[in-house]
């Protein structure tokens, strides 16, 4: 039954996760076929290669800091936020395809997840260490602030 408990504090998290590997699998795919296609222009292929290479280098710090904030504050919005993180690199990837202009408001709005998810883990962080020095816990407070506050994330 302790397994269960476990799960139930990251099952949010996990579905995000999993959702974020099939979006890896899509621009992997997307790569492979501009790279296969016998009619392609080397530009075409570049800006592929480029968007999937970009999306790959924040996907660590994306991962981290997602489950931090969900283990070490609350999984809810730590998992909005992924979501909207998701949607968000989709934007950036396909605009990229386009002009690298239209990518620029995905990028940015990608930067203002990753900042807030960020957050999220310094607070929670902070919330367990006031509670193990000081006794101390703040976390039905502040978990109910980060979930008002991931709504916010939809503001453009």
């Amino acid at each position: 039954m302790e397994s269960c408990k476990v799960v139930e504090n990251i099952y949010l998290l996990v579905v995000v996760t999993l959702i974020s590997v099939l979006q890896n699998v899509f621009f992997a795919q997307k790569v492979e076929r501009e790279c296969n296609c016998k009619n392609t222009h080397a530009s075409a292929f570049e800006r592929v290669s480029c968007a999937n290479r970009n999306c790959m280098d924040a996907y660590p710090t994306f991962l981290a800091v997602m489950w931090c904030a969900g283990l070490c504050l609350s999984q809810a919005p730590a998992a909005f936020a992924g979501i909207i993180y998701l949607l968000v690199r989709q934007k950036y990837f396909i605009g990229y395809l386009g002009q690298t202009s239209q990518s620029t408001p995905g990028y940015l709005f990608g930067k203002r997840i990753i900042s807030f998810l960020s957050l999220m883990c310094f607070v929670g962080i902070f919330n367990y260490l006031l509670g193990r020095f000081f006794g101390s816990d703040y976390k039905e407070y502040v978990e109910t602030i980060t979930s008002a506050a991931s709504a916010l994330l939809l503001l453009p």
